[in-house]
């Protein structure tokens, strides 16, 4: 039987449809990547944003058509969406099975049943918030260790899970409420899980959790989890993501500069620039002492990379309030931000108590305005790279055409990553695919570094 997959979300989805598809693999099933040829349709879905969860409705109805000339078809929604709404999302026609983020390694056995017996079933935990039995924490280590295999779309990199969950409830967030309570793997698991993939050919790792420098176990923080895993033959970039910028331990990054391996990156949002704003979304620090660890960071590892995440248009925000956020992105000057306009999200602190004020017209200027002022600090610091040579690990072929495309016949244009996450094009041959290059940066624009193999 063939199943198709569709993905919404973070990199944490990501890793889960990773995990998912070789699971369904392994159980004897086919990956398909068209909807209407499959005999299973499993749906990866987040439920950060109102419109995460809006395309997973729009192909939930897409679905129902499909099932009108394939009647026997299986539609299994899992991930945050599916903890969220639990059973209730059972009520659309389509849908035959729902599993919460925490039950994904039932996911087979799931759909196994719904073939035999031709009914519903759901797998949800009943109250998240409490922290998973040692069974299942066990049976999820398991089933990452098992089934974390190189990934196709990205040759020699994988995600490694190093903890689940978050404890931070920031008024508008409802992760919590998804994904449960913080749980740190432990490390011998974790160290088990990347030699594996070492072995694999895999020379890229990204550490992912959803506060990662939050990471603890028996007295072992984070900064050490990365000290132990630069020790690992065969993995020559360590990437990690997402830290909150609270509590912040600085041996990160002095890890970053004892450790070669360690890639000079840092994720680490922010989200408002006014203090009032902050404060409204429970993020329990100040503007000052975000730029406290910044300037932090700046001062241990010189030639940090750093990007940011903003919300605009937070109930309450007025003109000032966001022209603190733009005087803070020009203050850090990030590579780049990811920048989203605010959307109540059910069960949140903020949807129940904070009114939705600012109009949306109000969201996309300020979205726009935001976004048109990191466009220009990201424009000048890529105009720094020209003429240098920087190494970057090879993704493949790029899905863009970009202007400045070569004449080279029979030679694609490839697209890959610095240690810093800077984007680069380039032409070569698709067999770097994977590999690391040194390419002279001969180019620029706000979002891409340009270049020739040297």
């Amino acid at each position: 039987m063939e199943f198709f997959v569709q993905t919404y979300g973070c990199q944490m989805n990501k890793l889960d449809t990773n995990l998912v598809i070789n699971s369904f693999v392994h159980a004897g099933f086919e990956l398909t990547d068209q909807p209407s040829e499959a005999d299973i349709v499993l749906i990866n879905t987040c439920s950060v944003r109102q419109h995460a969860e809006e395309r997973v409705l729009s192909l939930l109805g897409h679905l129902k058509h499909i099932k009108k000339t394939q009647p026997g078809i299986i539609v299994a929604v899992f991930g945050c969406m599916a903890q969220r709404l639990k059973e209730d999302l059972l009520r659309y026609e389509v849908v035959n099975i729902v599993c919460g983020p925490l039950q994904i390694p039932q996911l087979v056995g799931l759909v196994n049943k719904t073939i035999e017996q031709n009914t519903k079933l759901a797998a949800v935990s009943s109250d998240i918030r409490h922290n998973p039995q040692q069974q299942q924490s066990d049976q999820l280590d398991d089933f990452e260790l098992l089934y974390d295999l190189a990934q196709d779309n990205l040759p020699a990199q994988a995600y490694v899970r190093v903890m689940r969950g978050c404890d931070n409830f920031c008024s508008y967030c409802v992760v919590p409420y998804v994904r449960g309570p913080e749980a740190s793997r432990p490390p011998q698991k974790i160290i088990a899980q990347i030699k594996k993939l070492a072995d694999a050919g895999i020379k890229q790792i990204t550490l992912l959790g959803q506060t990662v420098n939050s990471y603890r176990y028996n007295g072992s923080s984070f900064a050490d989890l990365l000290y132990e895993v630069s020790k690992i033959n065969g993995i020559e970039w360590i990437k990690f993501v997402t830290c909150y910028p609270k509590n912040f331990d600085e041996r990160i990054f002095k890890a970053m500069v004892d450790l070669p391996k360690i890639c000079r990156y840092l994720h680490i949002p922010a989200q408002s620039g006014s203090d009032k704003i902050l404060k409204a979304m429970s993020r329990g620090y100040t503007c000052g002492q975000y730029l406290e660890i910044i300037d932090k960071a700046r001062d241990i590892v010189p030639d940090i990379a750093i990007a940011g995440d903003f919300i605009v248009g937070f109930p309450g925000e007025t003109d000032e309030d966001f022209q603190k956020t733009v005087e803070l992105v020009e203050k850090t000057q990030y590579k780049n931000c990811f920048i989203f306009k605010y959307s109540p999200r059910p069960g949140t602190r903020a949807d129940g108590k904070l009114a939705d004020n600012v109009p949306m017209e109000v969201k996309k200027q300020r979205n726009i305005k935001l976004l048109a002022v990191q466009e220009k600090i990201s424009e000048n610091l890529n105009k720094s790279f020209i003429g240098r040579t920087v190494k970057v690990l090879v993704e493949g072929t790029s899905k863009k055409s970009h202007l400045d495309k070569t004449d080279k016949q029979g030679v694609p244009q490839l697209i890959g990553r610095t240690a810093g996450d800077f984007i680069a094009v380039f032409d070569g041959p698709e067999n770097l695919a994977g590999q690391f290059v040194d390419i002279v940066i001969t180019k620029t624009s706000a979002l891409t570094l340009f270049g020739q193999v040297n």
